[in-house]
């Protein structure tokens, strides 16, 4: 089951403003967020700062962009992306979608951030889903899409707001109350959308993989 989520106090927060995220889950399930933590005990730390990657951007790497142009590698990690979306209940045509979106199926892909793999997962994010090896196909692919878990369970399932957590990171959703004003995570949604709804239409996924993106 979808947890329902709540949020309090978090519209007081500056816009853009890098708050700590505090929640806490009722007794029917529905998790409680908020910026300030008060005196309510049930309260417990979330996300420390920011979190997404737009907070990294500037960190000082070295970006490997995606140069696999290989065709098998659209088919090549099918049975772990299998059993991801099962083990996590995620559609397996939005796992495809996102590391479509992220590194053309290139496992080796760094980006400007810092983010690394199939589902460019940053360091943080990758300790917070307890993968050792990052750029392992195999672990990168079960780590991402136990983070979408992880967001779609925050934002009730809500397809659109966990994308967005995905590339701004769930603190940045939960402070602007929805999608945030940043024009590069508004294209990501876009994109992912794009993607999943061809994973979703076509099913050879090479096929899908290779179909032209709407306008």
């Amino acid at each position: 089951m979808v947890a329902a989520v709540a949020l309090a106090g978090t519209a007081l927060a500056p816009a853009g403003a890098a708050a700590d995220i505090y929640a806490y889950t009722d007794a029917d399930g529905v998790i409680h967020f908020t910026n300030r933590k008060g005196s309510d005990p049930r309260f417990k730390l979330y996300l420390k700062g920011t979190g997404g990657r737009r907070a990294r951007d500037g960190a000082a790497v070295t970006p490997v962009p995606p140069s696999d142009r290989a065709i098998e590698r659209f088919t090549r990690y099918n049975a772990w992306i299998r059993e991801a979306a099962a083990l996590y209940q995620i559609p397996e045509a939005l796992v495809r979608a996102v590391i479509k979106v992220e590194s053309d199926y290139d496992p080796r892909a760094v980006s400007v951030a810092g983010a690394q793999g199939l589902m460019q997962l940053l360091p943080e994010t990758a300790l917070r889903m307890q993968v050792s090896d990052v750029l392992d196909p195999r672990g990168n692919i079960f780590a991402g899409t136990r983070y979408l878990r992880l967001l779609a369970n925050a934002f009730n399932g809500d397809l659109q707001l966990t994308i967005a957590g995905y590339n701004a990171g769930e603190g940045a959703v939960i402070r602007y109350g929805g999608i945030p004003p940043y024009q590069e995570t508004q294209d990501y949604v876009l994109r992912v959308l794009q993607c999943y709804h061809r994973y979703r239409t076509i099913p050879d996924p090479v096929a899908a993989s290779q179909s032209p993106l709407g306008p």
